[in-house]
């Protein structure tokens, strides 16, 4: 069976509409892209110059043989400075624990302790899948309605964009990372992920699990340091 490639248009009309309906795909394709710069421009700061918040929300981004991977790990230790230096007060792990032997949230909880965020100071979402997940979690299952998001310079507009489609004033710190194959590739698809956080801020779906609400941010700000 021969397949036949598709024909240019001859016409010069023919070619100009073919440029013109590419040209116009393109645009498409960015403006959920556009949408999220704009739409955070002034939501994002630094370790530095971030304001004071109770609670921190801070991503998964995988696991290296039980541990957190290097672009995780920066996260949790931005979150960690935050901590000491008094800018938050708890810190909400969300990831994946969708297996037994994975496990995102608790190896989050067990690296903060060591770098010196207490334990009662930790709380834990099992089932943020996605980012969108994360965020409606956080404001539906553990009552957060302020939060310093924290992840990678890539991702972060997409996250402050979501949570606050998702009810959450947000702040968001921007970790550095090496540019390597995993930078290029994560910046590469967030173009093509701003699609569907466009779909998600416009629908509001519910997340894959929703569940009772747990009072784990409210119990962590009331202990003791």
């Amino acid at each position: 069976m021969k397949i036949r490639r598709p024909r240019l248009p001859r016409t010069r009309a023919g070619q100009r509409r073919l440029v013109q309906a590419v040209m116009a795909g393109c645009v498409l394709a960015l403006l959920p892209a556009t949408w999220l710069y704009v739409s955070t421009a002034d939501r994002l700061r630094t370790t530095a110059d971030v304001p004071h918040t109770e609670v921190a929300v801070v991503f998964g981004a995988g696991l290296w043989e039980g541990e957190p991977s290097p672009y995780l790990a920066h996260r949790l230790d931005a979150a960690a400075t935050l901590y000491r230096e008094g800018r938050i007060e708890v810190v909400l792990v969300t990831g994946d624990n969708s297996r037994e032997d994975y496990d995102e949230p608790d190896a989050m909880r067990a690296y903060l302790a060591k770098h010196g965020v207490p334990d009662a100071r930790i709380v834990s979402d099992y089932a943020g899948f996605d980012t969108w997940d994360s965020c409606v979690r956080a404001r539906k299952i553990f009552g957060v309605d302020r939060a310093v998001l924290i992840s990678q310079d890539f991702h972060i507009r997409r996250a402050v964009a979501l949570c606050e489609a998702a009810g959450i004033d947000s702040y968001g710190v921007g970790v550095a990372a090496q540019h390597d194959v995993t930078w290029y590739y994560g910046g590469t698809r967030e173009v093509f992920a701003a699609g569907k956080a466009a779909l998600d801020a416009v629908f509001r779906p519910d997340p894959r699990f929703l569940g009772p609400k747990e009072p784990g941010v409210a119990r962590a700000l009331a202990a003791d340091g």
